[in-house]
């Protein structure tokens, strides 16, 4: 239920993008009268990008808002998902430039990297041990530091992956459409982590004791 949660401003993004234009013009009108500057134009499809950031700020917000009074606890990465979001969503809608909304992805994820990498030099468990010790008991210390060094490897290519998609930024020349980076954004990303993630597994596999094992002996 939390993925659910938090996957839920990637997705809004990504339904507001693909249906600006079947939105109602009184709806996007609207929008323009709430919020100060936004100036978006019915009809016209490079507005899509700038309503779909504003979505994903609101809602990031208002679901750390409710994490803190219902929860009354906001972990880290929702906090840093949302500061990156800001400043980059922000400066997308301040100064009508996509290219910001766009280095968000990769700011996200090399910011994560550098957590981990982090968490791997100072303390004594890395973070992905702090994260899922508690259901998952594996002694060997090595595996931990593996592991976690493999989500900072996952997280900077996953960085670089949209730097490569991101047509405003683009710095190997395969000009992919603003629509494409959209479709990354969603299916892409969440594709290389489901993989991620299961092959995390596989490699856990290993290290976790069997229990028909133990149970024989």
């Amino acid at each position: 239920m939390k993925q659910l949660f938090d996957f839920f401003p990637i997705l809004l993004f990504f339904i507001l993008y693909k249906f600006y234009l079947d939105l109602p013009d009184e709806l996007i009108l609207a929008v323009n009268d709430w919020v100060p500057l936004m100036d978006l134009a019915p009809g016209k499809a490079s507005d899509a990008i700038y309503l779909a950031t504003l979505a994903a700020i609101l809602v990031t917000l208002v679901q750390v808002v409710a994490a803190a009074i219902i929860v009354r606890k906001v972990e880290k990465m929702p906090l840093i998902t949302l500061s990156l979001l800001v400043v980059f969503g922000g400066a997308t809608l301040a100064l009508k430039d996509p290219v910001f909304i766009q280095w968000k992805p990769t700011a996200i994820n090399w910011m994560f990297a550098l957590v981990f990498v982090g968490s791997h030099l100072i303390g004594e468990k890395p973070l992905i041990q702090r994260m899922m010790g508690h259901a998952i008991e594996i002694e060997e210390r090595r595996v931990w530091l593996q592991l976690n060094l493999a989500w900072v490897a996952f997280f900077v290519v996953a960085g670089i992956a949209n730097l490569v998609v991101a047509p405003e930024i683009d710095p190997f020349g395969f000009e992919f459409s603003e629509d494409t980076w959209v479709d990354f954004k969603l299916f892409g990303l969440m594709g290389m982590t489901i993989l991620f993630v299961v092959a995390q597994a596989f490699y856990l596999a290993k290290y976790l004791p069997n229990s028909d094992e133990e149970e024989t002996s």
